[in-house]
Parts: structure tokens; C-alpha cells; sequence
């Protein structure tokens, strides 16, 4: 899965085709956030970017564990709350084949097939640009709850995913314009909940587009995946 280009992202080429499925026991990072995603944008914190120097993948756990005990991994339980007509290549967990209809990056479909799938899991916040702005001082236990934390992770268009890299607001939006003030909502609400910082440039991003839809909320942590 092109892993070269994507060691340098928030999610990593074991990230997407991994059916690993450990327990972990770890469950999700921060408190559940509400209200307007504008307003929030004004409550975290702003300070420059650290050295990436020890970030590797491993540093936020394997890929992928099972935080919820549900007997599947992340990955899967992504797989099956963002794609259209699933099947299972053991009858309840490992998605063998699905749709994402309405893919959040470029608003196409997407056909996903195991093995080789044009469907990526996404971290909305990369886990680079997180080591990079506070994950780098938390305990494993929290970088691997951040990981797996469902507010984080999205099915999306696997080429689009890799053009994002590690980018945050200020260097990289989804080419779906409709689809942008959700999305810089949620970096906002994991950012929030997990007591990450912003560059100014990514604050002043995020402001820029949500002027453009004040109202939209800040998504809130689900209590299931």
C-alpha cells in the first residue's frame, strides 16, 4: 500500500490492510466535546510545531487493536460503520467487500475489495502532526486510544488520503468542498478532547473555514463504534 508515501502520514500502509485484532483494554482518550465547532476553535491552544524526532507508527501501538473488546479490530469496525453493503469474510468481522458511497474526500464512490482496496482508514488528526503537537509527552496507553478512537478515523478515498500526508487545516483540506466544515470540525474536536495544540496558520485555517458555516457543531464522541 505504497508504504513510503504513507510513513510519512498519519496512517501507515500496515494501518490499512492489518487484521490484527489484540485486546488492548485501552478505551478512548478525551472527554466528549459539544457545541459550536467556531467557539471551540478559540479554546485551544496555540504554540509552534515540535521536531517530529522520534515519531515512528509503533509509538501509538499496532495497527490495529481492538479498544472496545468486540472481538475487532479498529480497522473493521471503521469498515463497517462508513461502508455501504458489507460482506464478511468470516461472517462477522473481517469486511471482505463494501462501498463507500459517498466518499467525504472527493464525494465519489469508492468500491472497497480486501486486498486491494481503493479505501483507506484515515486519521482526521495524523498521528505525525499529533506527535508534534503534545502526543509525543502522553503515555502509550492514551497515544493508543488516540489511534483507535472512532472521532479520529474515517473511511476515505485511499489516493486522496495520501496526498494529505501528516497535513493539518492550514496545509491541507479535502478537494470536497462540501465536506470541509465537517471535517476541520472534527480536528477540531479531537484536538479539543485530547488536549492537542494548533499552530497559528491551523488556527487561523480553521477559522477561515468555518466562518463559512458558523453553525456547525462539533461532532461528539459516539458511545459505540
Amino acid at each position: 500500500m505504497l508504504a513510503a508515501l504513507l510513513a510519512v502520514g498519519g496512517c501507515e500502509a500496515g494501518d490499512q490492510e492489518g487484521d490484527k485484532g489484540g485486546g488492548s483494554g485501552v478505551g478512548g482518550g478525551g472527554a466528549t466535546v459539544s457545541g459550536s465547532a467556531l467557539s471551540a476553535v478559540s479554546s485551544l491552544t496555540v504554540k509552534g510545531r515540535a521536531p517530529k524526532t522520534g515519531y515512528e507508527r509503533d509509538e501509538f501501538g499496532s495497527s490495529w487493536v481492538d479498544t472496545d473488546d468486540n472481538g475487532c479490530g479498529t480497522r473493521e469496525d471503521i469498515l463497517k460503520r462508513d461502508l455501504t453493503d458489507v460482506k464478511f469474510r468470516d461472517g462477522h468481522c473481517l469486511v471482505a467487500s463494501g462501498t463507500l458511497t459517498d466518499d467525504p474526500y472527493t464525494g465519489r464512490a469508492v468500491r472497497f475489495v480486501r486486498g486491494r482496496s481503493k479505501v483507506d482508514i484515515d486519521h482526521v488528526v495524523a498521528l505525525s502532526d499529533a506527535w508534534q503537537k503534545g502526543a509525543q509527552k502522553w503515555d502509550r496507553d492514551k497515544r493508543v486510544a488516540f489511534a483507535n478512537d472512532p472521532l479520529n478515523l474515517i473511511a476515505v478515498d485511499a489516493s486522496a488520503n495520501r496526498r494529505k500526508g501528516d497535513g493539518d487545516a492550514a496545509t491541507w483540506l479535502p478537494p470536497n468542498t462540501a465536506y470541509r466544515c465537517d471535517y476541520v470540525a472534527h480536528q477540531v474536536a479531537v484536538k479539543k478532547a485530547y488536549g492537542l495544540w494548533v499552530t497559528s496558520a491551523e488556527r487561523d485555517a480553521m477559522r477561515r473555514v468555518l466562518r463559512g458555516c458558523p453553525t456547525t457543531k462539533l461532532p461528539a464522541r459516539s458511545g459505540g463504534r
